[in-house]
């Protein structure tokens, strides 16, 4: 297994977010996918935050990820407040779209695992006519159930001898980031959870506007798509966060207030 590389972070509801510039955390992700290091990213919303701040093991798996991206904007907005002033969004769709697009020129292959059959076909399609040079290594969907030791070692053995730099995972959170953490050291290549990116690249569902997401609108965009599905974990998770951060952002004031007395300042 390779040692971890500590990158700077900023810390959003006590979990620590990669505190770089979008360009140089893909940049990042393509120096370890070119030695076919096995790493972990995340890519990280108000969701996810949520989820571990309810779940002490996925919050685990959050502090001891290689890479947390600030996907949603409040993350961002949060870690511009918290001193990061010159982070930007890094988003599921924008990374996966400048993995796509750099690995032709570096010559880099990428496993597409998870999602459904007909979602993957799409994509492949897609990919086709937008980078035909790109080297896909295999495209994999994978059942809803557990898979069984033997299935698993058959998947991992497979992923391997493909060749694969990158492994681009649709579970869902939090499943495919307890699926990555499961495989770190034993998948030689570097893993990404990228979730609703494959739906929304195979034209399953739609990309909020640039300035729907700028507003850090893009779930209400998602909810009209997905009323139903989404209505119950946004419920739940929204005003949580936002309680948790503005409570940060008070107890951080008082800090700065504090230190700014003690010396006089």
């Amino acid at each position: 297994m390779v040692a971890r590389v500590l990158l700077p972070t900023q810390k959003v509801l006590d979990f620590p977010i990669t505190a770089l510039r979008f360009n140089d955390q893909v940049q990042t992700i393509l120096k370890w996918a070119s030695k076919r290091e096995s790493r972990s990213v995340y890519v990280a919303n108000v969701h996810m935050l949520i989820e571990a701040h309810w779940n002490p093991e996925f919050a685990s798996l959050l502090r001891n990820a290689d890479i947390v991206t600030p996907d949603g904007m409040p993350l961002v907005w949060m870690m511009r407040k918290m001193g990061a002033i010159h982070q930007d969004r890094v988003a599921g769709m924008d990374i996966f779209l400048a993995l796509c697009q750099l690995s032709q020129k570096q010559n880099l292959s990428i496993f597409f695992l998870g999602s459904q059959t007909e979602i993957l076909s799409r994509i492949e399609k897609r990919l086709e006519r937008e980078f035909p040079q790109m080297n896909i290594a295999a495209m994999e969907p994978l059942p809803f159930r557990p898979l069984t030791q033997t299935e698993d070692e058959a998947l991992i053995q497979k992923i391997n001898s493909s060749g694969a730099n990158a492994v681009l995972v649709s579970l869902g959170c939090p499943k495919q980031e307890n699926w990555i953490a499961q495989h770190k050291g034993k998948i030689h290549a570097v893993m990404i959870g990228l979730g609703g990116v494959f739906p929304v690249y195979a034209g399953i569902h739609k990309r909020a506007p640039r300035i729907i997401r700028d507003l850090g609108l893009e779930w209400l965009y998602r909810w009209v798509q997905e009323p139903r599905r989404l209505f119950g974990r946004y419920s739940k998770t929204i005003p949580l966060f936002i309680w948790l951060a503005t409570k940060q952002l008070v107890s951080s004031s008082r800090i700065a207030a504090v230190f700014l007395q003690e010396t006089g300042e």
